[in-house]
């Protein structure tokens, strides 16, 4: 295969095959776009040749093998994100595969690179009591207080995703009767939340308070413009260090976003809602998904453990040996 082809196999991938075909998000191309850039710059250095003139031979499965765990030893990287890097090079090659039937054996030995498994931490999360105190840290006599507090009830009580939350414009919301929040979630797909009465009561005030401010965006930054993601960041991790003050659990907690998210998720959980229900609120591709609150959840635990007859045992005293004995054993 001339190397001129492989560039232009790796431009119809993104131009057709991810954009035209798939239609895949702009997060989606950019994720893609990344990992494609570390790839050809670490294989550039690799075999001292510049990226345009690779050859898709040259990056076989050894040297794909090498740049992942470049990616873990010199630059960082988790399991996860190295998997995540990983995904898009498989994509890649299973298109090449199609595009370039020559080299079929090549791409299905890159193909064949496994994916790392990644430790699997408990979720974070806030109970009842935790969520009160950060929801009463912002300063409602100030717009930004009023934009915050609004914002994290809504995150709190649906359990939008960052991005679905910031992406949120006022016609997105419906407060009339069968009140809810309408949104685009992963792979772009659509899906309606319902708003409870007093989060129906805030976003009422809310509302009518950028109706006279001008503007479409639901939950717009000081500026006027969209709220970045580290914008988010920023606001969250302020009210829970003004939180900590009053509640002392906070302070073993790292809240984010997402914190805020699974939040929501076990609120649902810890009042009976099926697995199934919580997996469609959040917008999970599988119900297998939610498993991680169950995981999470230790009081519901303890309510199963209430239920159950406990196992008798007996405990024998411990009898230390003779000494001379122990001696004999420890030699």
């Amino acid at each position: 295969m001339q190397t001129a082809n492989f560039a232009s196999v790796l431009q119809s991938f993104f131009s057709t095959r991810l954009i035209k075909q798939r239609d895949v998000s702009h997060n989606t191309i950019a994720a893609y776009r990344d990992t494609f850039r570390l790839l050809l710059q670490f294989a550039g250095e690799r075999l001292d040749k510049a990226p345009s003139q690779l050859s898709l031979e040259a990056l076989d499965a050894t040297l794909i093998s090498a740049f992942l765990q470049d990616l873990e030893t010199r630059r960082g990287n988790g399991p996860r994100s190295r998997n995540l890097r990983l995904t898009a090079i498989r994509s890649f090659f299973r298109y090449a595969t199609l595009e370039v039937p020559e080299h079929a054996g090549t791409c299905q030995r890159v193909l064949a690179i496994p994916s790392k498994r990644e430790p699997r931490a408990l979720v974070g999360f806030l109970n009842r009591a935790e969520i009160e105190a950060l929801l009463a840290a912002p300063d409602q006599a100030t717009w930004l207080g009023r934009r915050d507090y609004a914002f994290m009830l809504m995150a709190i009580q649906t359990g939008l995703r960052l991005s679905e939350l910031t992406a949120l414009r006022k016609r997105d919301v419906s407060l009339r009767v069968g009140a809810h929040v309408r949104c685009q979630g992963k792979g772009r797909k659509e899906r309606c939340t319902p708003l409870a009465k007093s989060t129906v009561s805030v976003l009422k005030a809310w509302m009518s308070e950028r109706d006279l401010d001008g503007g479409d965006r639901l939950f717009p930054s000081s500026r006027g413009g969209p709220l970045s993601a580290d914008g988010v960041q920023h606001m969250v991790a302020k009210h829970a260090a003004k939180a900590r003050r009053t509640c002392e659990s906070l302070h073993n907690k790292h809240v984010t976003p997402h914190v805020l998210r699974h939040s929501a998720a076990m609120e649902l959980l810890q009042a009976g809602v099926d697995r199934a229900v919580i997996a469609l609120w959040l917008g999970h591709e599988s119900v297998e998904t939610t498993q991680i609150y169950l995981d999470a959840d230790l009081a519901l635990k303890e309510k199963v453990l209430a239920t159950i007859s406990p196992i008798k045992g007996k405990f024998d005293r411990y009898r230390p040996d003779d000494k001379l004995l122990a001696f004999l054993k420890g030699l």
